[in-house]
């Protein structure tokens, strides 16, 4: 009996990793349209905290959301014309500043031969190309732009999300047949998720600022472009900083010289740490729950699925995969193993059930 017991239980578990793979590769294929449905569902929760203040001063949902959507592309407007014009004089420079690369590639090869030290053109051309570092940059923000190409069906979307918000509950109550039915749980889960986009988005937006006002201090070419992209990575946890700086240092090399580059990348170091450990924590409160691992392999899985705006949104979809596991009894145990909680903090224990006939 008991070989009967396991022998159903590994097919259930094959017949799972199955469906699993089924869905990853059907996310894969239908990537723009999982795109555009998960960048307006982040826009509508940015939105439906104003959305929801303004009908409690009893205006009406309809004129609450026209009012939030206007904000929403005046704001998308103006920020679109300042890094669409940025981005252009970026990629109509991009072969100069390629070209003075080489430039100070060979020059520190030189420098290098006349200190007795031989170094192989080769290996800065293959391992060491801050080259290629700026036409991947270049290469990021068009793939971003073509996700915005979509801007008026993902505006349309996410003002049919607002309109829906309210009237969600009522319709999930009719549907299971208790008017007064209670979610708490859920509750939760959609006010720690709306907290935490709306102030990763304003710590993100207060990241950008601070970065773009230091390097036009400096005199660092196209500070704006630079602000957003240190904006836009830092939802990437751990490494988006890292990688945003890394572009603006390259560029502050090869425009205003090493002691200029230093000082950019001390700036980047500044605002991030500050912000990153002595902001972020103060406003998050209570932390994310979920273990680092977790959330470095999170960023890969969706950054590898969905590209830029899966590793962008990598945190809140693992932290939705959490919920919805620990919502179920049977699945509760991943549920623990995407925490980060000990064994001993888990409030309810496992319960694991076994079939006895």
């Amino acid at each position: 009996m008991s070989e009967q017991i396991n022998s159903s239980r590994g097919f259930r578990i094959l017949i799972s990793a199955a469906a699993l793979v089924i869905v990853i590769a059907g996310v894969s294929l239908a990537q723009s349209v999982v795109v555009l449905f998960l960048v307006s569902f982040f826009l509508a929760l940015l939105g439906t905290p104003p959305v929801l203040w303004l009908k409690e001063k009893h205006i009406p949902s309809v004129f609450a959301v026209l009012i939030v959507m206007a904000g929403m592309i005046v704001i998308l407007l103006l920020i679109g014309v300042q890094i669409g014009t940025s981005f252009s004089s970026f990629s109509d420079d991009l072969p100069l500043l390629q070209s003075r690369i080489r430039e100070q590639v060979s020059g520190l090869i030189v420098m290098l031969q006349g200190k007795g030290i031989v170094v192989q053109e080769s290996f800065f051309l293959d391992y060491v190309n801050p080259e290629t570092i700026m036409k991947l940059t270049a290469d990021l923000l068009t793939g971003l732009s073509s996700v915005l190409s979509d801007l008026v069906l993902i505006l349309l979307t996410v003002a049919f999300i607002l309109l829906e918000v309210s009237s969600f509950p009522l319709k999930l109550r009719a549907v299971l047949g208790d008017p007064k039915q209670k979610f708490p749980q859920f509750t939760k889960f959609a006010n720690d998720m709306k907290r935490y986009m709306v102030i990763k988005t304003l710590i993100s937006l207060a990241t950008g600022i601070l970065i773009a006002f230091w390097l036009y201090i400096l005199g660092v070419d196209y500070p704006i472009l630079w602000g957003f992209l240190a904006f836009l990575l830092n939802y990437i946890p751990n490494i988006g900083s890292i990688v945003a700086a890394i572009p603006a240092v390259i560029l502050a090399v090869i425009q205003l010289g090493i002691g200029s580059a230093l000082l950019v990348a001390a700036g980047y170091m500044a605002v991030n740490f500050v912000i990153g450990n002595i902001v972020e924590p103060r406003l998050m409160g209570r932390k994310l729950k979920l273990s680092t691992l977790v959330v470095f392999l999170s960023l890969i899985f969706w950054g590898g699925l969905l590209g830029l705006v899966g590793a962008i949104l990598s945190i809140p979809l693992t932290m939705t995969l959490k919920f919805a596991f620990e919502s179920n009894e049977s699945t509760k145990w991943i549920a623990v193993l995407l925490g980060s909680e000990k064994m001993d903090e888990v409030s309810a224990p496992i319960r694991w059930k076994k079939k006895v006939k």
